[in-house]
């Protein structure tokens, strides 16, 4: 009898212990330590305002376009209402994986400016604990996809010049299109970099390709449907920024600089001059002088045009990277100056830093206990009130309207001071059967008054004198009352309006129009 011949059967091995360790690897699994903290407080408080306002606009107007924000927010707020109705759960599950890409991303930037294990971590370590993505980790809003882009975009021009990869113009033009469907401050950051890459001799090659014209066209082709809503309905987005202007209340240029520092952690502050410095005039970053120029031009054009400072934030995960790398390098030598910011200490001590700050970012503590820890001020300075009391103010208002009687409740419609209000009556409102309300707020006013006629118009957050102008009988019918809330709906009063004074509500609906 031959011998027996044994076939090996050989299994791939799709992990070793090694890559279970790599740089990659500890990118993810600290992306996945900031995705799971954000899911396990993603229940607490409620809704935020513009999330009850993002959700009205998904499903129940889902449009090419809206007044104040680009569609894509809508439109994935439609997709999650598929699936979940919206939960508090699901939508943060949203925000939360935008922000845990974001560290992940920030780490890879590090690495394609050259850096190796320290560098990624400390890079997305830094991201991690800058406390403006710490907030909207938590609240499902267009910041954290307009973050995640602006890096993503940064990422591959920085491969664009680091590895001569000019076709990747095609991906940067993508991103720079879906970017412009959620939030139109990412052209900023655009054409910042464009106009960095012009001025600067050594980078004016990269912008010669004729693949910057493909990706140009390409994030213009992501535009025109949003582009022909505006046309069709009389450049609303327009009148709105024209308008918006105005209230920007960027609170001037100390407060813009004040406000960059603690937005991104005061412990961040040294990693982002470094990087500026790395960008700027290091010999490494010799070849990415537009990046930090970038920097320097929308810093001013913000400062000047006295924008909201958290417009800037999401440029900082680059400028870490670049920091993080310098001080990667100055580690490696024992003189060198940077060394310190990333040791261990350092890195705990920022950690321990972003846990402290937390709650004012997230909904960590209840409102009370923050209260007594953080004080009233920080409090209501935090985007945390305006989550909270929604499903109360709706309840009570309810209970209000169940007290008419049957003839006047069949009439009534309710009119509201803002977006926020109308959103929590419209969602949360529906199954307490509340009427819908209407207002002149942004894409309310686009909406129209539907079939109300006015006759018998609830008015919320108006005051008596306001009411009396239009109607002849005007009775306070309740008081919305939370002191746990944002400031400016602690106290709303109630009134039931009733005798008109106007002809139809249709015929003084352009008077009623505010847009900020």
């Amino acid at each position: 009898m031959g011998a027996t011949v044994e076939n090996e059967v050989r299994i791939p091995k799709f992990y070793t212990k090694k890559s279970l360790t790599s740089s990659t690897a500890l990118l993810a699994y600290l992306a996945l330590a900031d995705f799971a903290a954000h899911l396990f407080f993603a229940d607490n408080y409620g809704y935020f305002r513009d999330e009850l306002y993002y959700i009205v606009s998904g499903t129940q107007h889902l449009s090419l376009g809206y007044v104040d924000f680009p569609p894509l927010i809508a439109y994935v707020a439609a997709l999650v209402n598929v699936f979940t109705k919206d939960s508090l759960f699901s939508i943060h599950f949203v925000s939360a994986l935008n922000e845990a890409l974001l560290v992940f991303v920030a780490g890879m930037i590090a690495r394609e400016l050259g850096g190796g294990r320290r560098a990624q971590l400390l890079a997305a370590v830094s991201t991690l604990a800058t406390l403006v993505f710490l907030a909207d980790g938590s609240i499902f809003t267009p910041d954290s996809f307009d973050q995640l882009w602006w890096s993503l975009f940064a990422y591959f021009l920085i491969r664009i010049v680091k590895r001569r990869e000019p076709r990747l113009w095609i991906v940067a033009g993508l991103i720079l299109g879906v970017g412009l469907l959620t939030k139109l401050t990412i052209l900023f950051f655009a054409a910042a970099l464009l106009l960095s890459f012009l001025a600067i001799p050594s980078t004016r090659q990269y912008i010669r390709s004729r693949w910057i014209v493909f990706g140009g066209l390409l994030s213009l082709v992501f535009t025109l449907p949003m582009f022909y809503w505006n046309y069709i309905n009389g450049w609303p987005m327009l009148h709105f920024y024209l308008e918006f202007r105005h209230d920007i209340s960027g609170g001037g240029p100390l407060s813009f600089f004040l406000n960059q520092i603690t937005g991104i952690s005061i412990l961040n502050f040294p990693i982002f001059i470094i990087g500026l410095y790395f960008y700027l005039r290091s010999n490494e970053g010799s070849a990415l002088r537009a990046f930090g120029v970038s920097y320097i031009l929308l810093y001013v054009f913000m400062t000047l045009l006295n924008m909201k400072p958290y417009y800037l934030a999401p440029i900082y995960p680059m400028l870490f990277a670049g920091g993080a790398l310098m001080i990667e390098r100055s580690s490696n030598s024992k003189k060198g100056f940077f060394r310190w910011f990333g040791s261990r200490p350092f890195i705990g001590f920022l950690i321990v830093v972003a846990i402290l700050l937390a709650p004012l970012a997230v909904p960590i503590l209840s409102p009370t206990t923050l209260i007594n820890s953080y004080g009233a001020s920080n409090y209501q300075a935090s985007p945390l009130p305006d989550r909270y009391g929604w499903s109360m103010f709706v309840s009570n208002l309810s209970m209000a309207f169940n007290t008419l009687p049957g003839n006047t409740r069949s009439q009534a419609c309710i009119f509201t001071e803002n977006y926020g209000e109308a959103s929590a009556v419209n969602y949360l409102g529906r199954s307490m059967g509340l009427p819908v309300a209407i207002s002149g707020h942004n894409n309310y006013y686009i909406w129209g008054p539907g079939s109300c006629t006015g006759k018998v118009l609830i008015t919320i957050g108006y005051s008596l004198s306001d009411d009396q102008k239009s109607f002849v009988n005007v009775t306070l019918l309740t008081t919305l009352s939370c002191y746990l809330c944002i400031s400016y709906e602690s106290y709303l009063p109630v009134y039931l309006c009733t005798n008109p004074t106007f002809s139809s509500l249709p015929s003084e609906w352009p008077l009623v129009r505010h847009y900020d």
